[in-house]
């Protein structure tokens, strides 16, 4: 239960790459019989079976495969796409994917449906229920429905397009592998290689294996979140968790607790969420065979996402009853989120959770948990949305050139762009209307760059902390958060003075996508601590 205070890092690919070297034959070719990976040694002794492939690559009407590139399927919206239907015994030993992002391409002009929108489902012996049901995206660590890269054993993403799963899934009878295209855009080029081993036989006890996602949005108050919950036996062999924070500061004081057979106590009790996902002093962007942070966007914001992954191949959890897996939600919180009005370590928050846990179990399991449509599994929307667009006209802003600019991949409907003749009486400003009052967060939603100046913020003439640097050697997407308060209801103004810039950037320029006025969680508007607070005389910005 400790907070780190750094920025963000990211392991670079190199070192990812070089990580995946050690341990990439080891994950390609893992036993048969899920209990543990297959060692180099064990490649040496005979094999039973024979290898087999489902496959997108196209067929002619001879129904020999096609000496074409149009090996690629398009799923339509609310269509399913079967992609493995096998008979046993058998054993599923790699799943590959790959399709276009949700991005406008040249392929696909409107967009795609992206991951978090199809719904990966594996059926086991013609049973009606799925042994393994979760968004595509989840279940390969790929959570929000954002793309990155993740270099583990049992999975990788390669260059955050290629999906492979390595985890071992027998089968006695039949095996059917879809997806479920749960958006209102087509899954478009998707490609797939599905291999698995036809056996004569499985051996006696050998278990399924499971994979389920749930959701709360947000998570419910007095009760731990749970991952998993179910009767019978088997083994414990993995957890994707994904938090949307609704509060400043650190989420992640909780700890596991872990009830094996039907405990009234949990025996396996942990030290805090970044300790079991064998981190410390809080997370940041990574990935390893074993463990690691796909996605880390911001530190402490209100609206931040993190996803995780902690894989337990040399480490399961073994169960002869049930088991029960559950995380708690208590974290550093603001004092206008306390009762007491106290900023401290300990608090339970009403974060947004996701998660997707792995495990291998005899029989049917009885965990009840379904995956809600996609719909439901989108984020809801926190933003009142002001465009920064709509306010190029030379009323808005001080000496030199505003424009719309489209060409950003992570902007594609335009931000505000503007390039000041010299730091000198550069300026914007942005209005927006307030309808109610009620607990709100301002922030801008914008770019940086590496020739991005500093700004002041002022709020109908009110001073916002001190000077924003939008400068980055990247070009990325950011938020800069500026306000805690209750607006009563008229008209604003967000105004943004150059103050110069960062010695390494090469200009004074700024790009604004939007100001935002983000819902701050439920419990600040019950509790109201700050309702009456006159946010002019004393601007707050809670972290």
């Amino acid at each position: 239960m400790r907070i780190k205070w750094t920025s963000v890092i990211t392991v670079s690919r190199t070192t990812q790459r070089r990580l995946f070297a050690l341990v990439a034959t080891a994950a390609c070719c893992a036993a048969a019989v899920p209990v543990r990976a297959q060692s180099l040694a064990e490649l040496a002794r005979p094999q039973e079976g024979r290898s087999m492939r489902s496959t997108s690559t196209a067929v002619d009407a001879a129904g020999d495969y096609a000496h074409s590139n149009s090996d690629n399927s398009r799923v339509a919206a609310g269509a399913t796409k079967v992609v493995l239907d096998a008979q046993g015994p058998g054993v599923i030993t790699h799943m590959w994917f790959t399709f276009l992002g949700p991005e406008p391409h040249a392929w696909a002009p409107d967009g795609s449906a992206n991951h978090q929108e199809m719904l990966l489902r594996i059926y086991y012996d013609g049973s009606e229920r799925p042994g393994v049901e979760a968004p595509l995206g989840d279940f390969f660590a790929n959570s929000f429905g954002r793309r990155r890269e993740v270099i583990s054993v049992p999975v990788v993403v390669e260059d955050a397009d290629s999906y492979n799963c390595f985890w071992q899934m027998p089968f006695r009878k039949s095996a059917r592998v879809e997806i479920v295209n749960q958006s209102e855009q087509k899954i478009n080029l998707l490609y797939y290689n599905i291999d698995w081993i036809k056996r004569d036989s499985l051996p006696e006890g050998t278990p399924y294996f499971y994979a389920q996602y749930r959701q709360e949005y947000p998570v419910e108050q007095g009760k731990d979140y749970v991952i998993l919950d179910t009767k019978g036996k088997g083994h414990y062999v993995g957890t994707v968790l994904s938090v949307r924070s609704r509060s400043p500061s650190w989420f992640g004081e909780g700890d596991e607790k872990i009830y094996i057979d039907g405990e009234e106590k949990a025996s396996i009790w942990g030290t805090g969420t970044e300790d079991y996902f064998l981190s410390a002093w809080g997370l940041k962007t990574t990935s390893t065979p074993y463990f690691g942070t796909p996605y880390f966007d911001q530190w402490g914001i209100v609206g931040g996402h993190t996803s995780a992954y902690r894989w337990h191949v040399q480490d399961p959890l073994v169960f002869g009853k049930s088991i029960k897996v559950t995380i708690e939600h208590w974290g550093w919180i603001s004092s206008d989120e306390n009762p007491e009005g106290k900023t401290h370590s300990w608090n339970e928050r009403q974060d947004d959770y996701s998660s997707v846990a792995f495990w291998y179990q005899t029989g049917e399991p009885t965990f009840r948990a379904r995956a809600p449509h996609a719909k439901e599994r989108t984020l809801p929307n926190l933003d009142l949305i002001f465009p920064a667009k709509d306010y190029a006209g030379a009323e808005h802003h001080g000496a030199g050139e505003a424009r719309v600019q489209t060409n950003l991949e992570f902007y594609p409907q335009g931000q505000l762009f503007y390039r000041p003749e010299k730091p000198q009486d550069a300026w914007i400003e942005i209005p927006f209307e307030v309808q109610q009052k009620e607990p709100r967060r301002l922030l801008i939603k914008g770019t940086r760059a590496g020739d991005y100046g500093r700004y002041q913020a002022y709020l109908n003439g009110v001073k916002l902390g001190g000077p924003i640097d939008l400068y980055h050697e990247n070009t990325s997407d950011w938020e800069w958060h500026l306000l805690d308060f209750w607006p009563d209801p008229g008209q604003y103004t967000l105004r943004l003075e150059c103050v110069g810039k960062t010695p390494k950037s090469t200009g004074h320029f700024l790009g604004i996508e939007s100001v935002r006025l983000r819902e701050r969680r439920p419990r600040v508007k019950e509790w109201a601590q700050d309702k009456d607070k006159d946010w002019r005389k004393e601007p707050i910005l809670y972290n």
